[in-house]
């Protein structure tokens, strides 16, 4: 069997791997326009910051072994044409048109089944200045050497970062270890606009800004300038000092060849594939970033790229070529991401995306340390939990702060895939001792809040709706200690009451009972146990803001 693949880097060379291993005798061939294969390019922010000193080791195995032609050539029988570039499929004759683009010369490769694995493209928006000098894109190891290069000799002073999605963040955290002035410029009202909800967005700009960076919300960029190289971009709002210039707004499928082809193209924008990663050509697969999804949740098809989204779907299609009935079934856009101390991750839909799609819902959000407070290495992490209000199913959820928030999400990712409810949070058995978690996992708080919540025993409310009621006739009980306030800031507003837990019961005559309390602490256990002696003495508008002031995205006084 002849068996061409299109592109070489995450699903095209994992799809070749896997073909090896079903079958030693197939004639195999991969083409590559570029001169580097197999590299970890989510590893690219992390070279640029110096954690990873060689760029080379991107582009090895554990072992140290360079995945390069001569490696696919000689472990797997796997020839990888590099500097080559596909430009035509003939469907009918079942050939792919290659050119060398070293010679210009052009040939024709026969395949008995072909992978499209062309990946997407960094979206370059049509602005004037765009190409000036010192204007990048961080999307291949050449960028990122070059970036690294300048910041080593000292060429950079100030820097703009456009777009605040993963790539954004996370080299606003590269910039900030060389001590660059950095300025987060995004379009939209927040930070990871396709993934976070406001207020927990919020909460993680809040942090970047308290670290020294600069984000600007709800900017639209309208020019670059300087002589040659940059100086400054231009947007809506005012002008930022830039000699450096990242463009970080997102891909697009690279879909141009399929499209020429005849090949379905999906309504995400990417092409089209069924479970097995067919497309609408039996004989031709289709994986990575090229490609959309199924989300496990909504059902709805989807463009979200990533990385170990290609690596399952190379492997799928590497056993189907020869007839398996392997299924990729969906993803649930689950993410991680560290910015500078704070951990960010989510899974599933957003309360945004399930208000979207018209589901009946309920969210709690909880704040707690990840291992127990008598542990050194403990830290604050807040999770945000989704379900659906008739089936306790569960939507979503999303988790930020210093503590370990990947294995939380990570709990709940497996948790929807099995069809969980919220009591299954409750009762998975989870590996329990001091130095990895609470003995109630923050997972297994966060689910017994929503089930409180169900059953009216917890009347909470976000952030977002109580900065809305800051400036009226609502009080707002802190139960913290003079201390905890000192250190962790205050609510700017009047009409907060300032009670210590344990004096409330003592201290009851200075509330009314007429008015509407919202009880909060550092993240809101204490706030709640305040809600429940008040109910207890019949205050009847009583309730919870939930993660406290741990997760108030706004600012705080001290």
């Amino acid at each position: 069997m002849k068996i061409v693949v299109i592109g070489a880097v995450a699903a095209g060379l994992k799809a070749a791997a896997r073909a090896r291993r079903n079958d030693p005798a197939a004639e195999i061939t991969v083409v590559e326009k570029g001169k580097l294969i197999s590299y970890g390019a989510c590893g690219l922010p992390y070279y640029v910051a110096g954690d990873v000193q060689d760029i080379g080791q991107l582009m090895t195995t554990p072992a140290g072994a360079t995945r390069n032609p001569a490696f696919f050539k000689n472990v797997k029988d796997i020839t990888v044409l590099t500097e080559t570039l596909a430009t035509g499929i003939d469907r009918a004759a079942r050939q792919v048109t290659v050119k060398d683009l070293a010679s210009g010369e052009e040939r024709q490769l026969p395949y008995d089944k072909l992978v499209i694995a062309t990946g997407a493209l960094p979206v370059k928006p049509p602005l004037p200045g765009v190409d000036l000098a010192n204007v990048f894109q961080l999307w291949h190891p050449d960028d990122a050497k070059a970036i690294r290069e300048g910041l080593e000799r000292g060429r950079f002073a100030n820097a703009a970062i456009i777009g605040a999605g993963l790539v954004g963040m996370e080299m606003a955290e590269a910039l900030k270890m060389w001590d660059v002035n950095t300025t987060i410029i995004e379009m939209k009202d927040q930070v990871f606009p396709a993934f976070l909800d406001e207020e927990v967005a919020g909460s993680v700009a809040k942090y970047v800004r308290e670290q020294g960076l600069t984000v600007l919300t709800g900017e639209k960029v309208e020019k670059f300038t300087g002589d040659g190289a940059v100086q400054a971009v231009v947007t809506d709002k005012r002008t930022v000092p830039a000699d450096l210039v990242i463009l970080a707004i997102g891909v697009r499928p690279n879909v141009e060849l399929a499209k020429a082809a005849g090949l379905t193209i999906g309504p995400t924008g990417a092409i089209a594939v069924d479970g097995g990663l067919r497309t609408s050509d039996d004989d031709i697969f289709a994986g990575g970033d090229c490609v959309e999804n199924t989300h496990l949740v909504s059902g709805e098809k989807v463009f979200v790229p990533m990385g170990s989204t290609a690596n399952k779907h190379g492997r799928v299609i590497g056993d189907n070529i020869f007839g398996g009935r392997e299924t990729f079934h969906g993803i649930l856009g689950t993410v991680a991401v560290k910015v500078l101390d704070m951990n960010v991750a989510k899974t599933g839909l957003t309360e945004r995306d399930a208000k979207r799609l018209g589901y009946e819902y309920v969210t709690a959000m909880i704040g707690g340390h990840d291992r127990p407070h008598y542990m050194p290495e403990a830290k604050l992490i807040t999770v945000k939990l989704i379900a659906e209000a008739a089936t306790g199913r569960i939507l979503g959820a999303q988790a930020f702060g210093t503590g370990e928030v990947d294995k939380r999400i990570d709990i709940v990712a497996t948790a929807i895939v099995l069809g969980g409810k919220v009591g299954d949070l409750l009762d998975v058995d989870l590996a329990y001792a001091p130095p990895y978690s609470p003995p109630l996992d923050n997972v297994a708080v966060a689910a017994s809040a929503v089930q409180n919540k169900l059953a009216g025993k917890l009347k909470g409310i976000s952030s977002l709706t109580a900065k809305e009621k800051m400036d009226g006739k609502t009080v707002f009980l802190d139960v913290r200690t003079p201390e905890e306030c000192k250190q962790q800031g205050c609510l700017p507003y009047e009409n907060v009451q300032y009670i210590p837990l344990g004096q409330l019961r003592s201290r009851l005559a200075e509330l009314n009972k007429g008015d509407e309390i919202v009880a909060l602490c550092k993240i809101s256990l204490r706030g709640y146990e305040a809600a429940l002696i008040l109910e207890g003495e019949d205050f009847d508008k009583v309730k919870v803001m939930e993660g406290g002031i741990n997760a108030w995205p706004f600012e705080c006084k001290k």
